[in-house]
């Protein structure tokens, strides 16, 4: 009987090492950090003529492939690296639900950390 317990205790002993190990191994050299600083991209777009949100516009910066939809309200935020301007790309992806926007293309110095204010132009 105390082998058997001896044995129990050198094999989860064994295993807390191990795990400690690694623990401390993924502690100090885990995941490395992103080399770059991010900059968040919001803001709300809005029909031009009727002052109303508009979903479904595709919002692209820096011709990433990251993008983002803006919902219901019209809202869109997503992180990109720091630039020292920022293309973005904005176009209609959802003309079945509100009619047809125009694209829009546009080069910003800075992004404003209050969000943007995006007013599109219905092509009807």
């Amino acid at each position: 009987m105390t082998s058997r317990f001896k044995n129990f205790r050198r094999k989860l002993f064994g295993f807390l090492s191990f795990s400690t190990a690694l623990f401390i191994f993924q502690a100090c050299y885990g995941a490395p950090q992103d080399q770059y600083e991010d900059v968040l991209v919001k803001g709300t777009i809005l029909s031009d003529t009727t002052n109303q949100p508009v979903s479904g516009i595709k919002v692209i910066v820096n011709s990433d492939s990251q993008f983002a939809m803006s919902d219901s309200t019209g809202s869109f935020s997503f992180y990109v690296p720091s630039a020292t301007q920022y293309h973005l790309l904005f176009s209609d992806a959802d003309t079945a639900a509100n009619g047809y926007f125009t694209q829009l293309d546009t080069v910003l110095g800075s992004i404003p950390e209050n969000g943007l204010v995006i007013r599109m132009t219905s092509a009807n």
